[in-house]
């Protein structure tokens, strides 16, 4: 299981907009070369975040991106499954007819604990959490 490199763009991008005072309009392009991440690919994100009401887009000269909602209120979760969808890592435990010996299968039954720990996860933290990580990295060694 890894990454994509839009949930990874996208939760940096995030992140990048959450660290702007008092809500700064941050240009696509800033995120972008702040990031080290190609612009276009970068929109095709922030626009899904978008469309959720995770960032709000303002347009004109000025225009940019800002957060749509306080970082205490998006969840790792919210971000990861608006990027790419609902998280499975693999096609039986998303949906059990994918495998006809999904039923009773020790392989389906693990990926599933597995997943729900990973979800438990992402739902428990915030991009306020990932925030202070970045201020504070001695925090992370205390994150359970």
């Amino acid at each position: 299981m890894r990454f994509t490199k839009a949930e990874d763009y996208g939760l940096y991008g995030v992140l990048y907009l959450a660290e702007q005072e008092d809500g700064r309009v941050v240009p696509l392009s800033e995120v972008s070369r702040e990031q080290d991440v190609p612009e276009k690919f970068l929109a095709k994100i922030f626009q899904s975040l978008s469309k959720a009401g995770i960032v709000k887009s303002h347009r004109g000269v000025k225009g940019g991106f800002t957060l749509a909602r306080s970082p205490e209120d998006i969840t790792v979760r919210e971000l990861v499954e608006t990027i790419q969808g609902p998280y499975f890592l693999a096609k039986c435990v998303h949906d059990h007819r994918e495998c006809d010996k999904s039923e009773n299968c020790p392989v389906r039954h693990l990926l599933s604990l597995t997943l729900t720990c990973i979800l438990e996860q992402f739902q428990k933290y915030t991009l306020a959490d990932m925030l202070n990580w970045k201020k504070n990295p001695e925090l992370i060694a205390n994150v359970k």
